[in-house]
C-alpha cells in the first residue's frame, strides 16, 4: 500500500491575516526569509520544533497551520 501524504501549510494565509512578513515572521522564530518562502511553496519541511515556533508567532493552533492532505 502506497502513502501519498503531502505535508501542506496554510503558513502564507495566516500570515497575511496578521499582516506580518516572511522577514518578520522569520525574524520572530530565528530563520531566514527564504525558509519561510520555502515552506509556504512546499519545498522545505520544518522540523516539528520550527513549525511550534511558528504556530505562537502566529498565534494559531499546530493543525490550523500544518496538516496533511
Amino acid at each position: 500500500m502506497e502513502n501519498n501524504l503531502i505535508f501542506n501549510n496554510r503558513l502564507r494565509m495566516w500570515r497575511a491575516e496578521k499582516r506580518i512578513t516572511q522577514e518578520a515572521l522569520a525574524d520572530m522564530v530565528g530563520v531566514s526569509r527564504q525558509t519561510i518562502s520555502s515552506i509556504e511553496n512546499l519545498q522545505f519541511c520544518p522540523s516539528a520544533k520550527l513549525a511550534l515556533l511558528i504556530c505562537v508567532a502566529l498565534d494559531k493552533k499546530f493543525e490550523d497551520v500544518f496538516y496533511f492532505e
